[in-house]
């Protein structure tokens, strides 16, 4: 983070000294009353915004504040914009979701929240790295990680295509319930190159896209991560040139002959819709293109199952989406924020809000993970039970750049470096020529 973006310390110390009195307790006080408004994503799953509603209003009644929620929009990253036009004003919201790269972009106009982070992981265990690597910085957290909003896109594949064409059993790899590691242990990069080639000679091809958009970047950066090839390293010094990353372009040289035609040209919504037409037996996704299948495609729905993505040389990676609440520090009711911010944390708030989403939401502290919603969740039951990482998945979260400086890392994320590297090889170029690109792309980042 620049100097620019940052807290003066004073301020800072000031600030902190003064949120460490906050009690943290749902009771009345005299912080906590009077007027809060909070922007929240208008979440796509019906239902799951009157669940959050209704909790809000709960605390609102307990604690004597009036409370105004506006559910925003992602679509055309309205809710984004909002943040950023707040951020420009300091005049908006008191406190606003936000997601992934947001928190480092406007954290000189953002509360320090290491009181309520402090508070959740004392109840419920640490954050992870990654919730840590996109929110904290100059020692301080700058936002809290929240479920509502947090997804990953994981495998989510076709039973009977799986089986009939590679050869491929998931339910048996991946049941709905604990199992034994080595059921899993041959789910690998070779095997997964192996079924694209399968799946796509019989005309259904994996529906993974190399364009420009949130999608492509994740669904490629964890292949990145499960080859150690990091473009740029934790130091900040360019490694696309490196033999890690060599290796792992030499293995996509060969998968990208199995993509569909189109996919440089796959925007977010283009896996979805080839899953959902029965047209590929497998896609990286939240539940959210099984959930529009169940709808509008019910034999497709059926024949679902989410399970984790392949473990490479360097592991087993997920790619994650992650959500935060940040309280503005100019907003005018901080500690009613905070306080809410911390309600909503809670267990028993997390978990009404992921039944109501199907278990789309995925709680940040893996303490959480033991609700019983992703067992139940059908047809057929259990399709979404492996979707959270389990223990026994031996995989860690990811978000793609990471884990080069935060600074670079957006920039690479948000230019579509990782996908566009690989959509330079299925256009026919060299591995030498890619990595020229990709090198002159990420010097332009770090000058």
């Amino acid at each position: 983070m620049t100097k620019s973006n940052r807290l003066s310390r004073r301020r800072v110390l000031k600030t902190v000294a003064a949120s460490a009195a906050l009690p943290l307790v749902h009771i009345r006080t005299a912080g906590a009353a009077g007027k809060l408004n909070i922007g929240v994503w208008d979440h796509w799953v019906p239902g799951a915004n009157d669940v959050l509603q209704k909790q809000v209003d709960a605390w609102a009644a307990k604690n004597k504040v009036e409370v105004s929620v506006d559910f925003i929009t992602s679509s055309g990253k309205k809710i984004l914009i909002t943040a950023a036009a707040e951020h420009q004003a300091a005049s908006g919201h008191d406190f606003i979701q936000m997601y992934n790269w947001d928190i480092g972009n406007f954290a000189s106009r953002l509360e320090p929240v290491d009181d309520v982070v402090k508070h959740l992981s004392g109840q419920y265990g640490s954050y992870g790295t990654i919730s840590e690597y996109l929110a904290k910085s100059d020692g301080h957290w700058w936002a809290v990680p929240s479920s509502t909003g947090t997804l990953n896109l994981t495998c989510c594949g076709r039973i009977s295509l799986l089986k009939k064409y590679a050869g491929i059993d998931i339910q048996a790899m991946y049941p709905a319930g604990p199992a034994d590691p080595k059921a899993s242990a041959g789910w690998n990069y070779e095997a997964f190159l192996h079924a694209a080639e399968a799946c796509h000679k019989a005309g259904y091809a994996f529906g993974l896209g190399l364009g420009q958009t949130d999608d492509s970047t994740n669904n490629t950066g964890v292949m990145y991560a499960a080859f150690g090839a990091d473009l740029v390293n934790a130091k900040g010094e360019i490694t696309v040139g490196s033999p890690a990353v060599r290796t792992f372009l030499e293995y996509c040289q060969k998968l990208v002959k199995f993509l569909p035609a189109d996919t440089v040209s796959y925007d977010d919504a283009s896996n979805n819709r080839a899953l959902i037409s029965g047209k590929s037996a497998l896609i990286m996704n939240p539940p959210s293109a099984w959930a529009v299948a169940k709808r509008d495609a019910p034999d497709v729905a059926a024949d679902t199952w989410h399970f984790p993505c392949p473990i490479g040389p360097k592991g087993r990676y997920i790619p994650y989406n992650y959500s935060f609440y940040g309280t503005w520090a100019f907003g005018k009711n901080k500690t009613a924020a905070k306080e809410l911010t911390a309600h909503l944390q809670q267990r028993e708030q997390v978990e009404g809000r992921c039944v109501a989403s199907e278990g789309y939401d995925i709680p940040p502290l893996t303490s959480m993970s033991d609700f019983k919603v992703w067992e139940n969740v059908n047809p057929p039951k259990g399709t979404v039970y492996n979707y959270p990482i389990r223990p026994w998945h031996n995989a860690q979260p990811n978000i793609t750049a990471y884990p080069a400086p935060r600074d670079v890392a957006v920039q690479m994320f948000n230019r579509g470096v990782h996908p566009t590297l690989l959509a330079k090889l299925h256009s026919g170029e060299t591995i030498d020529a890619a990595i020229a690109w990709a090198r002159q792309e990420i010097e332009g980042f770090t000058r």
